[in-house]
């Protein structure tokens, strides 16, 4: 892996102000330790209180919308207004700890992005019961093997940033995202406080929305690269039993004489037929456009070196 030099933190706000002067404090203890070059970012995504003018008179640079775009679009505008070679996320309501940020960069030497698992975590049981069911349906769907997909502290490489893309809820799901892309992912036990200020900001529309965009990234991951296999597979099926469908009431018709032009099914048949045709035209298009539009080379990276005796020896004494 190679080395990284500079770090962003970015943080997504909403009505964080009570939060942002004693998390601020907290990172830069911890990264005025560090040998890294390193900023913080605070995206302030539609905030009614002074979170903006409050976190840009603390020194960190900052992102601001009048109105509240979500999580994932916050976190992508910050992503996009750094160039670091690591980029850290926390959430500003002080529960996740800027303490662990060394840890995340530790792990980040052999991996390409880190994410925190909150162990012991510090909100209403009602919260963590949705999440273990996300989670559970996440591992099991997607193969990637983490025990927390919601935790907001986690670590990125560049290369990662520049592969894959947030927006509506995605950001719940960045490890598989990445995972998909062909990156390695590691995830480290992280402390986990009770929130002290304001409100959490999730409610119940998060459980509806989040098996939706589980869906969009299972299809993205499985199926971007080859949209034939999704939309013709299906239109095949439907189309053929449309087919059969047809074949039946030609034989109720041809060889009974049976009247079928006054039966349902007959149309049920053609939906069935023209349904499946357009499927397949849809995959026929998505392989025209990916051919035509997709980068060559994007799913693979070149490795360095193979590193010397000597070199290991360097780096443990280092």
């Amino acid at each position: 892996m190679a080395p990284f030099r500079s770090i962003a933190i970015v943080i997504p706000v909403l009505d964080e102000a009570e939060s942002l002067p004693v998390l601020l404090e907290e990172i830069r203890s911890v990264m005025t330790g560090l040998p890294y070059q390193w900023e913080v970012v605070v995206v302030d995504d539609g905030s009614r209180d002074e979170s903006a003018d409050l976190a840009r008179r603390l020194g960190a640079r900052v992102l601001r919308s009048a109105r509240n775009h979500g999580k994932a679009a916050a976190l992508q505008a910050g992503f996009d207004h750094t160039d670091a070679d690591v980029v850290v996320t926390l959430d500003g309501d002080l529960q996740d700890d800027p303490a662990e940020i060394p840890n995340l960069l530790h792990a980040l030497r052999d991996v390409d992005l880190v994410s925190g698992w909150k162990q012991e975590r510090q909100d209403p049981w009602g919260k963590r019961a949705q999440s273990r069911l996300f989670g559970g349906a996440v591992r099991l769907l997607s193969g990637v093997r983490l025990h927390d997909f919601n935790c907001g502290i986690k670590a990125y490489r560049r290369e990662v940033l520049e592969t894959i893309r947030l927006y509506g809820g995605l950001h719940r799901l960045t490890p598989v995202l990445a995972h998909n892309a062909g990156f390695e992912v590691a995830e480290i036990p992280v402390h986990h406080r009770p929130r002290e200020h304001g409100r959490s900001h999730y409610g119940i529309a998060r459980a509806i929305r989040g098996p939706l965009d589980l869906a969009t990234v299972l299809f993205l991951g499985r199926f971007s690269y080859r949209p034939l296999h999704f939309f013709g597979l299906a239109g095949l099926g439907i189309g053929l039993a449309g087919m059969g469908i047809a074949l039946y009431l030609s034989w109720l018709r041809l060889v009974l004489g049976e009247t079928i032009g006054d039966r349902p099914l007959l149309l049920f048949s053609v939906l069935m037929i023209l349904a499946g045709l357009q499927l397949f035209s849809i995959g026929l298009l998505g392989e025209m456009m990916l051919a035509t539009s997709r980068p060559r080379g994007s799913l693979f990276r070149e490795l360095g070196p193979q590193p010397t005796e000597s070199d290991q020896s360097g780096s443990e004494s280092a």
